[in-house]
């Protein structure tokens, strides 16, 4: 694992590009982050190996980010690289163990897993732009005017010219005839990675109506925006738009990031792909459409009972969004006390109870919150209405309960506490521990004071 904790970028290009369709976006790009782009196979300094379908790029690509050795880590596909990228996050969602370190997708009108929306006339007139060795050039500078609202700079312009010239007429063809049609949409389904969805203004197949219908169902979490003044080359026609908004999205995204060590150990042998994607699951979270039971003023009451029940444990509204929906989900933790209701409507009225009585609670000094919480543990609630004072008390505990108990389960929390009982068993084998006795240790597992 690289001692290098910065986020790595990973570029992928579109259809007749080359790395360096994003030369202008990485000259702008702070020296925060590690910038890697890759040439696909047909296309850039690759053109020699003609046409790859998608499941060979695909398993191309797979290797070569595996080979890096990344442990925090974006990907940013542009048009035709956004279906490798979507494609990509597919096998890290399924625990493909070089893949573990993913933390998000930057797609830039990208291609959707689905079979790409594209006029047919057009299609079968592209498909014959190869066909004629002495009018490649012309049909170049057609591809980059059709596809920019204004134009090029010059030297963006000859380097994007270059690349469509040394483009495999093969890789060309394939591309729109099959590539751009297969469709991987059942294996991708919803993925739980943040996504960053980016349209250009003034796109035709690929924009923003595009994108909203076949991109962003695909991500638990997506945002689309607009680039104003550009159309469907916009590594080159809006760098400096498109750089910042590439930083926001790594410092969005780079905030829950795993630690280094955790992420190796979690891509290791020892951790089988069942496990590492069910810790994945869990470390993003649900989906941004999966709905709670509780109103605004319920969460912001949870919320500050959360800061003050796990006062270390990050941010209380992440947890009172994953306690919400899991109270919606119904199925809870398999039991309640029975002199309670059910878990949603027992949690509905202890929250708004304190609401009532203490209207600012959220907002008071924790030594205030304190005081209301102690009484409530301890059966002396002043004035219960919705709850009686004893059924607050049991109300509480179950909240103290599911509240630790959603904590401990999170890879967070296992690397924050040193936890490595998940690295016991690879793929079909159970490997244990070697060392038991105390204070001896196996050079696998993570520090007891854990990682940060």
């Amino acid at each position: 694992m690289p001692t290098d904790t910065r986020l790595t970028v990973v570029f992928l290009h579109s259809l007749g590009s080359s790395r360096h369709d994003w030369d202008a976006v990485i000259d702008r790009l702070s020296h925060g982050v590690v910038t890697v782009a890759i040439d696909l196979p047909g296309f850039g300094d690759r053109a020699g190996e003609g046409y790859g379908d998608v499941q060979v790029v695909l398993d191309d690509l797979s290797r070569r980010l595996t080979d890096l050795d990344l442990a925090r880590w974006i990907l940013v596909g542009h048009s035709m690289g956004g279906k490798f990228a979507t494609l990509i996050a597919a096998r890290a969602r399924d625990g493909t163990a070089g893949l573990s370190g993913l933390l998000g997708v930057v797609l830039v009108a990208g291609s959707p897993p689905s079979p790409e929306p594209m006029d047919e006339n057009r299609r079968a007139d592209m498909l014959t732009w190869f066909d004629d060795p002495t009018g490649i050039e012309d049909r170049g500078r057609q591809f980059i005017d059709a596809n920019t609202a204004a134009g090029l700079p010059q030297a963006a312009f000859d380097q994007a010219l270059a690349d469509f010239t040394r483009t495999s007429p093969d890789a060309w063809r394939g591309w729109l005839a099959e590539g751009s049609r297969e469709d991987w949409s059942d294996q991708v389904a919803v993925l739980p990675f943040p996504a960053l969805i980016i349209a250009g203004a003034e796109d035709g197949d690929l924009g923003e109506a595009a994108q909203r219908r076949v991109n962003a169902p695909h991500y638990s979490a997506a945002d689309v925006v607009v680039v104003p003044n550009a159309a469907h080359l916009i590594p080159q026609e809006q760098p400096d738009r498109l750089a910042g908004l590439v930083l926001g999205f790594v410092a969005k995204v780079g905030s829950v990031a795993l630690p280094p060590r955790f992420v190796g150990l979690m891509a290791s042998d020892r951790v089988s792909d069942r496990t590492r994607r069910a810790m994945l699951d869990r470390h993003f979270g649900p989906a941004q459409a999966e709905g709670g039971v509780l109103n605004p003023t319920q969460r912001a009451v949870l919320s500050a009972m959360i800061a003050r029940i796990l006062p270390d444990a990050g941010d209380p509204g992440d947890l009172t969004r994953r306690l919400d929906v899991g109270l919606a989900s119904g199925p809870g933790d398999g039991w309640r006390f029975a002199d309670l209701p059910s878990d949603a409507e027992a949690w509905r009225r202890g929250l708004d109870e304190i609401a009532a009585m203490a209207p600012e609670f959220a907002t008071l000094v924790p030594d205030l919150q304190d005081d209301i919480l102690r009484a409530i543990s301890q059966g002396a609630w002043a004035e219960p209405g919705r709850l009686s004072a004893d059924a607050m008390r049991l109300w509480f505990e179950d909240v103290v309960s599911e509240a630790a108990r959603l904590w401990m389960s999170l890879p967070a929390t296992w690397a924050q506490i040193g936890y490595d009982g998940f690295a016991t068993g690879g793929e079909g084998r159970f490997q244990g521990y070697d060392q038991t006795a105390a204070d001896h240790t196996e050079p696998w597992r993570l520090p007891m004071e854990g990682v940060g």
